[in-house]
């Protein structure tokens, strides 16, 4: 990167082409302090110029600078293009932005980018994403073209959306279309069926996965199956599952065992969930929370004592929870234990409201 920036400093004329170049290379670096800061030197942007520094916030997880950038291009007058809509429409997705996400879409109308699918597959998340499931169904509906990445989404949104019956039909019809399915079009069906609890669904299209489409299933997949026997309470055999995979458990299904355990209070398996997940995850303060909870479960609270102690000795401390909702085209974020909030009093105000009319 150094030596690209020589290069640059040494060109006897910049076009923007070559601007753009140093700035995409930073943002791909995850540099996008310098990247900004390139940026804000160009003579002459373009719609490339904005769409780079756009795509590397929400890349970077600045969504917020994404959505401020995206902002301040349309305040110069420069128009969007479909990849900076699809660049922004993934900042929209994780923040919530859902009114934004709105606007963007009839834009996209009235400019005749519904036509890309790369647009529509991003209009189908943002909306899933942002918890309008029923219009994600719609858009899909309405779409004239539909790749593996549109029906993927479309089965992964209703998943999680907890819709399995729905999800199983879309996957129906995706064969009957003869669009082939891929890893991600599993994962999504294996998590509807570990959701929903059915299980016979969910060993049948693991088997398909394998026999049917020659898919080797990755710890993603193993980990759906052992949510799914571990919900239902079939632990022993989830654990016997995790035995018999042929690629080494990750702390993804170590946990999900563990979470199972203590649900249907199965003590010796959560505390041998807990030894593996010591090992790959030995600075996750909610594995010892969740241990600690199945132990006091079983009012065992010499060892509730002992895993209380044990995480104050290592100075762990559990990832404080974070939430953020849209309101007037705003997205407002909250974190767990955070004042500085300058509207803190008067939201515990109304909180203190809400729990005097449930009382």
């Amino acid at each position: 990167m150094m030596d690209a920036q020589k290069v640059f400093e040494t060109m006897a004329e910049r076009d923007v082409v070559s601007w753009n170049t140093l700035v995409l290379c930073h943002a791909r670096l995850g540099q996008m302090g310098k990247a900004r800061e390139i940026f804000d030197l160009i003579p002459v942007k373009t719609v490339v110029s904005w769409t780079v520094m756009i795509s590397g916030y929400a890349r970077t997880g600045c969504y917020g600078d994404a959505l401020d950038v995206f902002h301040r291009m349309q305040l110069v007058g420069m128009k969007p293009d479909e990849i900076s809509v699809v660049a922004v429409l993934s900042a929209c997705t994780q923040l919530g932005a859902l009114e934004l996400g709105k606007w963007i879409h009839f834009y996209c109308e009235r400019n005749g980018f519904l036509k890309n699918i790369c647009v529509c597959n991003a209009f189908i998340e943002m909306y899933a994403k942002c918890g309008s499931i029923d219009e994600a169904c719609e858009f899909f509906e309405k779409m004239w073209e539909k790749d593996v990445i549109s029906w993927s989404t479309i089965i992964v949104a209703l998943a999680k959306h907890g819709r399995a019956r729905e999800a199983i039909q879309r996957f129906t019809e995706m064969e009957r279309s003869r669009v082939l399915p891929n890893g991600i079009t599993f994962l999504g069906i294996l998590s509807a069926c570990a959701h929903a609890g059915l299980l016979s669904e969910g060993l049948h299209y693991f088997d398909l996965l394998k026999e049917n489409y020659f898919i080797d299933p990755t710890v993603e997949h193993y980990g759906c199956m052992v949510d799914l026997l571990g919900r239902l309470g079939y632990l022993d055999r989830a654990f016997e599952f995790i035995n018999s995979m042929p690629i080494k458990p990750d702390a993804s299904i170590w946990g999900s065992l563990l979470g199972a355990s203590r649900t249907h209070e199965h003590l010796e398996l959560a505390v041998t969930a807990m030894e593996h997940l010591v090992e790959l995850e030995p600075d996750d303060a909610s594995n010892y929370i969740l241990l600690s909870n199945t132990y006091a479960a079983a009012g065992k609270w010499d060892s509730v004592l002992r895993m209380r102690k044990l995480m104050r000795s290592n100075s762990m401390k559990k990832t404080p929870g974070c939430s953020s909702i849209e309101v007037n085209n705003v997205v407002q974020e909250f974190i767990a234990g955070d004042d500085s909030n300058s509207s803190f009093d008067e939201i515990h105000s109304m909180l203190d409201l809400l729990v005097l009319q449930q009382s």
